[in-house]
């Protein structure tokens, strides 16, 4: 017998249609955050290079993902980690589906469904899901349209799993095996250790004597069977695009708690779940024709037998205090403050033309300035490339740079000097800093450098600011270029170059303005690992020639002057 109800009215069908319109479109929780945004998005496939699957997750409402004419298809989006996933937002262009599943996956291959719709309406869906993975999938398998599926936005909201209770670092400083490991001058003693001692400028990599091939792995012995819910990759650019993490209680019978098969490389932060004694990276499948290589495999969870890691080094105080400084408010002559500055005397790196003197070209102006000071001065018995001026190989130039190496170092602060630079070809003045580490025999990029200021004397309008590191060095530092407002010319006075430096990156300013930012996370997230976490020291100098700046030529005004009227640091 049917069920029989009672009529409604036209109204009352009205509000009910608006309730349920007001629920669809209801906006994300609160505490949920859109997780899609310029992840790493794939599709089965795309009507043409324009309208890529990456267009859905780019934030842009003007950009589309379409794809061929046919049924079935699918886009999926790569969140990065595992989340729970509440609600997915979709923006339908007029190729829209009718029918379609909202799927979530741990590992890109096994799909659960979340949502099912079979009467898709197009225009802008909001669907309220519960469900928990690394990936996101719509699978449409019928279209409205003789056309594709299209979309303008694909978004995912929900929130990352976090970590268990009491949870923490288990790998320190524990003992590793691996397929291979390298030895050679590209790579000394890139030993398994190298993965698990928390620092971030050494490594481990697969072995070239045969050739890089696949697999290639690494595991860390944790002590004891512990939870595992976190591991943390730092990838070389010799890195995997299809692992997987196992776990183990023998090193022989391995357990897949999470694999991939499109790994993106540089730092992955994946949240698992699995025990045992061991764990492993297995590589399949290679991103470069290189081998594998870790800057850093951190596991964290419960159990385990870990070691205590090092204290990281605080932040500096908000605001922050002066904690050394140097005025130069010394009778003109004077050389710099022995008990802040050293000499670092001898023939300049990067195939510059100078010889840095025992401070015979550094002193003070009486008018509260330090001066570094260039001069045409040919220094017998030394040899530097060739000097297009005079063309000759004996160093033609003489100059200065200091430095507070065995006197002063910090780890973070604000950093400030107000510095006049010259202007000439070939001139190339700077105020920087070396990882203090560099004094005990670590090697240059390893120790890392920050550039707080550069100028070319060929174009002083425009200043550099830039960061290396084993990953990212020389011409490939990770930097900035900014200039003036106007365009005015950085030696025509004095300005103040400033740099805040703390556990979460760096901001850059002159005179006040920021002119260039690092974010940690991001610089881990696209060039590699962050090695400032350490003690620097201040450098001071003028160099004459060399890679960067190019030689000098006849014109180049000698002696150049550059004026230091201030250093100061607070922490």
């Amino acid at each position: 017998m049917p069920h029989l109800t009672r009529p409604r009215t036209v109204a009352a069908l009205a509000a009910l249609s608006l309730l349920i319109g007001l629920l669809v479109a209801l906006p994300a929780r609160a505490a949920d955050v859109l997780l899609s945004q310029g992840k790493t998005a794939t599709a089965s496939s795309s009507e043409n290079v324009v309208f890529g699957p990456a267009s859905a997750v780019d934030g842009d409402p003007g950009t589309r993902w379409s794809s061929a004419f046919g049924d079935p298809q699918w886009i999926q989006v790569d969140l990065g980690a595992s989340a729970t996933v509440t609600q997915v937002q979709l923006a339908w262009e007029a190729a829209y589906a009718t029918a379609f599943q909202i799927q979530i996956s741990t590992d890109g291959n096994n799909w659960t469904t979340v949502n099912t719709t079979t009467n898709g309406a197009g225009g802008n869906q909001t669907l309220n899901v519960s469900g928990t993975g690394r990936y996101v999938r719509l699978l449409g398998t019928q279209r409205a349209t003789q056309w594709g599926y299209s979309l303008w936005e694909f978004k995912v909201f929900g929130s990352t799993s976090g970590p268990a209770p009491g949870s923490g670092l288990l790998s320190y400083n524990k003992s590793g095996v691996s397929s291979t490991q390298q030895h050679d001058s590209n790579c000394w003693e890139c030993t398994p250790a190298r993965a698990f001692d928390l620092d971030p400028a050494s490594r481990w990599a697969t072995a070239t004597d045969s050739g890089w091939v696949d697999p290639g792995w690494i595991y860390v012995d944790l002590g004891a069977t512990a939870q595992i819910d976190k591991v943390v990759l730092q990838w070389d650019p010799a890195s995997a695009k299809s692992y997987q993490l196992q776990v183990s209680n023998d090193a022989n019978n391995w357990t897949t708690i999470y694999s991939t098969t499109n790994g993106p490389g540089f730092k992955e932060t994946l949240t698992v779940s699995g025990s045992g004694r061991y764990v492993r990276m297995y590589g399949t499948q290679r991103n470069t024709p290189y081998g594998y290589s870790l800057w850093e495999f951190q596991v964290y969870g419960t159990g385990g037998a870990p070691n205590t890691p090092p204290t990281p080094p605080a932040d500096p105080a908000n605001p922050p205090q002066l904690i050394w400084e140097d005025n130069f408010n010394t009778p003109a002559g004077a050389k710099p403050d022995a008990a802040k500055w050293r000499a670092d005397p001898g023939i300049g790196q990067n195939n510059e033309l100078q010889v840095y003197t025992n401070n015979d070209n550094i002193q003070t102006d009486g008018q509260g300035n330090l001066v570094i000071e260039a001069r045409r001065q040919e220094t017998p018995g030394t040899t530097c490339p060739i000097d297009p001026v005079s063309g000759k190989g004996t160093c033609q130039y003489t100059s200065g740079r200091i430095n507070t190496g065995t006197k002063f170092d910090t780890t973070y602060g604000k950093i400030e000097a107000r510095i006049k630079v010259p202007k000439g070809n070939g001139l190339w003045p700077a105020f920087w800093m070396m990882g203090s580490d560099f004094l005990t025999g670590r090697p240059w990029p390893y120790n890392g450098e920050i550039d707080i200021m550069e100028i070319l004397g060929r174009e002083t309008t425009k200043g550099y600011s830039t960061l290396h590191a084993p990953a990212y060095n020389g011409a490939g530092g990770y930097g900035g270029t900014y200039g003036l407002p106007g365009g005015a010319d950085f030696a025509d006075d004095f300005h103040t170059w400033t740099m805040l430096w703390n556990s979460t990156g760096i901001t850059y300013q002159v005179d006040g303005a920021t002119v260039f930012t690092v974010d940690k996370a991001q610089l881990e997230a696209t060039r590699g690992p962050w090695i400032f976490d350490h003690p620097f020291y201040l450098i001071l100098n003028l160099a004459v020639g060399g890679d960067f700046p190019g030689p000098p030529n006849a014109q180049t005004p000698f002696p150049s002057r550059m004026l230091v009227d201030y250093v100061r640091v607070y922490h």
